[in-house]
C-alpha cells in the first residue's frame, strides 16, 4: 500500500509516499481502508520533532481519517467489516495517510450519516478539541457568555457552533473579514482582534477559549468574570495577567464517546463541516506547505487518498 512516511525529521521535503505493508490490527483495533485522511498543524509538529507525543521514526504521518473498516482485531465487538467509520488512528497521532490505517477502535465512530469522507475526515481532531474546551473543561451551560479568540479558525468555527447550539451567547474575537463568516456559525458579538479597547456592549463573559496565544489575549480577559476560566489549547506557558482567572491548557483526546454527539448533531443539519483545500495523497507536501503559510482554502486541509 501507500504511505506517506518521514525517515527523518524535517521540512516537507523529507515528506515520501512509498510503498509499505498492510498492518494487521491487534488487540482492541480496527484496520481501516482510509478513503481521505486530514491534515493539521500538529502533523507538522510531528514531522519537525516537535511534538509532545514523539512517535518514534520512521512513521506515517497522519491522525484523522474516514473510509471503511476492513478487519477487525480481538476484542473489538463495536465495529465490524464494512463499517464506514471516521475518528483518529492512536494516540502519537500517526498513521493515517495512507491507503490503510490502523485505528483504536476507542478513538473511532460510525461516520455520520450525509457526511462524505472527505467531510468526515476533517472533523475529528477539530470538532473534539472545540467540544472538550466547552463542556469537559469551560463547563459550559445554556445562557451563558462564552469569548472565544480565533473564533474563525478550525476548531473556533466548532466553538461557536457548539455554543451557539448549547444556547450560549457567543463573542468572537476574529478580523473584521471573518466577522460575517462566524456569524453565520452564530456568533452574536464581533470584536476586531486589533482593538484597543473593548466596547461596552459585550457582556460579562463565563469563559474565555483561547485559540491563538500571544501578548494580546490578555487584552480581552477583562470581560471574563472574577473566578471563572480560560481554556487554552495552544499556550501551555502563558498563564494569564489575571490572578483570579482559572486557566487548563490541555492535548485533545478524541474517543467514540465525544464523537457521538458530534455526529448526531451533523445528522440532525444542526453543524456543518469546515473542509479547506483538497489533494490527493501524493501532493502531500502541497499540504504541508499550506500549514507553513502556502496559500489554501479556509478549512481543514484534507488528502483523498
Amino acid at each position: 500500500m501507500k504511505a506517506a512516511r518521514i525517515h527523518n525529521f524535517g521540512g516537507p521535503e523529507v515528506i515520501v509516499v512509498e510503498e509499505v505493508a498492510v498492518p494487521v490490527p491487534g488487540s482492541g483495533e480496527v484496520l481501516v481502508k482510509v478513503a481521505a485522511t486530514g491534515v493539521g498543524p500538529w502533523d507538522a509538529l510531528i514531522r519537525e520533532g516537535k511534538s509532545k507525543v514523539a512517535p518514534p521514526l520512521p512513521l506515517t504521518l497522519g491522525s484523522d481519517l474516514s473510509g471503511v473498516v476492513e478487519a477487525v482485531g480481538l476484542g473489538v465487538t463495536e465495529f465490524k467489516n464494512g463499517d464506514q467509520v471516521y475518528g483518529v488512528t492512536n494516540p502519537q497521532f500517526c498513521g493515517a495517510n495512507a491507503e490503510y490505517a490502523i485505528a483504536v477502535a476507542e478513538m473511532i465512530a460510525i461516520k455520520p450519516r450525509g457526511l462524505t469522507h472527505v467531510e468526515a475526515a476533517s472533523v475529528p481532531v477539530v470538532a473534539v478539541t472545540a467540544w472538550q474546551m466547552l463542556f469537559d473543561y469551560a463547563h459550559a451551560e445554556p445562557g451563558q457568555t462564552v469569548m472565544i479568540m480565533g473564533a474563525a479558525g478550525n476548531v473556533g468555527a466548532y466553538a461557536v457552533q457548539f455554543a451557539a447550539r448549547a444556547g450560549l451567547r457567543v463573542v468572537a474575537v476574529v478580523a473584521q473579514k471573518d466577522a460575517e463568516y462566524v456569524r453565520s456559525l452564530g456568533a452574536e458579538i464581533i470584536l476586531d482582534p486589533k482593538s484597543e479597547s473593548i466596547n461596552d456592549s459585550v457582556p460579562p463573559v463565563d469563559a474565555f477559549l483561547d485559540l491563538v496565544g500571544g501578548e494580546n489575549r490578555d487584552s480581552f480577559l477583562g470581560p471574563l468574570k472574577r473566578d471563572r476560566i480560560l481554556v487554552s489549547a495552544v499556550s501551555p506557558d502563558q498563564p494569564p495577567s489575571r490572578p483570579d482567572v482559572h486557566t487548563v491548557f490541555f492535548y485533545v483526546e478524541v474517543t467514540t464517546e465525544r464523537l457521538n454527539p458530534i455526529s448526531k448533531l451533523f445528522e440532525s443539519a444542526e453543524l456543518k463541516s469546515c473542509v479547506g483545500s483538497v489533494l490527493p495523497l501524493n501532493e502531500i507536501r502541497s499540504a504541508h506547505e499550506m500549514l507553513a503559510g502556502a496559500p489554501h482554502k479556509r478549512g481543514k486541509i484534507v488528502l483523498t487518498v
